[in-house]
């Protein structure tokens, strides 16, 4: 008996552990393409971020008028000094959004003219072209 509950125990172990892992992944993609798309940001190319972006996204949100909110936010903000990821969590559900795969990442930001920043990331999977941003956030 006390061998079966083991196997048991184990193999909840294990499944539990490759669940785990495979979060760790996605989360780990996601935070890269959320960099890449973060950079053409501080590069100010808004255009091509917009390009980057989930489809999600650019349907909410036309090509020209988030090229002028991205620049009327950042602009004032000056260049990047630093930024770390200070949080991340996958989740299947988002605000106002269809269920799906998110990960929602939250980097501690220094700006030149904005020393402590947050910065909300929305990444979610998206058909076909894989960790893309769906939402961003300064505060």
């Amino acid at each position: 008996m006390k061998q079966i509950v083991g196997m048991i125990l184990s193999t909840i172990l294990v499944v539990t552990m490759a669940r785990a892992g495979a979060t760790d992944d996605k989360e780990a993609k996601a935070i890269e393409s959320g960099r890449q798309w973060l950079a053409q940001c501080d590069l100010g190319n808004y255009g091509e971020s917009w390009e980057m972006a989930a489809t999600y996204f650019k349907n909410a949100v036309k090509k020209d008028q988030w090229e002028q909110m991205a620049e009327a936010v950042r602009k004032p903000l000056g260049k990047v000094v630093k930024r770390d990821v200070k949080s991340q969590k996958y989740q299947t559900t988002a605000p106002g959004a269809p269920d799906g795969e998110y990960v929602i990442i939250q980097f501690s930001t220094t700006f030149e003219n904005k020393k402590e920043s947050t910065e909300t990331l929305t990444l979610m999977m998206d058909k076909d072209r894989g960790w893309r941003t769906a939402g961003y956030f300064v505060k």
